[in-house]
């Protein structure tokens, strides 16, 4: 097998070493150089893994299918043969694939239905600088299991940026592994003042000014689809011989893969994405970035037991990584869209979901595994006690858990549901009423987006109320 030349290579030699004396690593090395791609093949081979099967996280679904693909393409293979992948309601594997890109829900709930994870050798981590709930409780899980079940399975947690000392510690003093990247220099250019007006419009004038100044396409970030939405119809009134193109995780894969992938008919692009695009899922043809300098996160409201969408401005690691995709194939530009001042206040990191998140399917998972004490598990940082308990107590409500916290006949189906445990509740309780149907449209109209369109691409809102 031969693989690109790519940065990652010259630290392969200390990973296989490292792997083969010890059961953890951590490896930190830079967007570009190969890591997601090049790290799974290289370690095929090893002894040690003695032809089992490398599971690789990947945080999104559009990132998952994408590093699959590449991955195939190297070995001169289709999807679903030595690499595949499973993300939700998809999946591409064989009895022959050796590496298989899941997203996390799907490691979780592999990990519940067969801990032993019979025919696994190594789970890679990838982006875990992105610290999502499920990711920190499948580490949890997984090193629950290389305790007790299985000392040969292997573990690393693999990222740009990350805490890698931390993360070490969790890991059992693991060796960190430091790589470098392959990018060329980006200037970077902050706003002179503070921009005034919607997110979309102050983000659609600075991809205008991109298209003036640079060559080739551009990337956006924004904090979401309505702020896409809006951006791609401001740009369509005021630029002309550029395609735009959203992405964002459900759009239809040729939707996306439109995006990703350059034109073929030589217009320029200018792309709009969320946060998906911040790390792993390389855009080809990039050279400028306009970055609006917000996203949107989870934040778990413990006076309400609800979880909202706040929009947030990035943190300092984030802006970097959105800075870096201009610096892929030459030099580049980035733009941020504030000023100076804003720039000095930027937080260093993003605070780690599991200390905003409802914990509420957490404590649902951990009691399905077997104790719904957080305690008993390793963590990087465990969740928040007051809000735990408050979950445990909203789960013994919705009789998911007994009075001394171990999951009942119910809470087992809840948690296969793959639902928040209120939703898997109303669930259970429509189909002992005979109302199956109509509780599984209700719950889908909760927790998806409306199937219905008002106008083209923007959906309406859900109204349960009796009419």
């Amino acid at each position: 097998m031969i693989l690109p030349d790519l940065p990652i290579q010259t630290i392969l030699p200390q990973l296989r070493a490292s792997l083969a004396d010890t059961p953890n690593a951590v490896l930190a090395a830079p967007p570009g150089s190969g890591k997601t791609t090049i790290v799974p093949l290289a370690l095929l081979d090893e002894p040690w893994l003695a032809g089992q099967r490398i599971l690789m996280l990947e945080p999104r679904r559009l990132a998952a299918r994408a590093a699959a693909r590449r991955m195939a393409d190297l070995l001169g293979e289709r999807l679903g043969e030595r690499v595949g992948y499973q993300i939700r309601f998809e999946r591409k594997v064989s009895a022959a694939t050796r590496v298989e890109v899941i997203t996390e829900g799907i490691l979780t709930r592999r990990l519940q239905g067969d801990p032993e994870l019979e025919g696994v050798g190594l789970i890679l981590f990838d982006e875990f600088h992105e610290r999502s709930v499920h990711a920190d409780l499948a580490l949890a899980l997984a090193l629950d299991v290389q305790q007790a079940l299985r000392e040969d399975l292997r573990l690393a947690a693999m990222s740009a940026t990350l805490d890698s000392e931390r993360v070490s510690r969790v890991l059992g003093d693991a060796p960190v592994i430091k790589g470098e990247g392959r990018s060329y220099p980006v200037e970077v250019r902050l706003a002179e003042r503070e921009p005034e007006g919607r997110i979309a419009e102050v983000t659609a004038a600075g991809a205008r000014k991109a298209l003036a100044e640079c060559a080739g396409d551009i990337l956006c970030f924004l904090p979401g689809v309505g702020e896409i939405r809006q951006t791609a119809e401001l740009l369509k009134t005021q630029t002309t011989g550029v395609a735009i193109h959203p992405l964002y995780g459900e759009l239809s894969r040729e939707e996306q893969d439109r995006a990703i992938l350059p034109a073929k008919d030589g217009h320029r692009r200018v792309v709009l994405a969320t946060s998906i695009a911040e790390t792993s899922l390389t855009i080809e043809g990039i050279h400028a970035v306009v970055d609006s300098g917000w996203s949107r996160r989870p934040r778990f409201d413990p006076n309400n037991g609800l979880t909202r969408l706040e929009t947030l401005r990035v943190s300092r690691a984030a802006a970097d990584q959105r800075a870096g995709r201009a610096g892929r194939l030459g030099p580049g530009v980035c733009y941020r869209l504030w000023s100076a001042a804003t720039d000095s206040r930027l937080a260093a990191q993003h605070p780690p979901e599991i200390l905003d998140s409802d914990p509420a399917t957490l404590a649902l998972e951990l009691a399905r595994w077997g104790d719904s004490d957080p305690a008993s598990l390793s963590w990087i940082d465990p969740p928040p006690a007051g809000g735990y308990a408050q979950a445990l107590e909203l789960l013994q409500s919705l009789d998911a858990l007994d009075d001394k916290g171990r999951i009942t006949a119910d809470g087992q189906r809840m948690a296969e549901l793959g639902l928040h445990p209120r939703l898997a509740h109303l669930l259970l309780h429509a189909r002992k009423r005979g109302q199956g149907e109509l509780g599984a449209d209700i719950a889908a109209l909760l927790s998806e987006r409306s199937p219905l369109r008002r106008r083209a691409g923007e959906p309406t809102p859900v109204d349960l109320e009796p009419h």
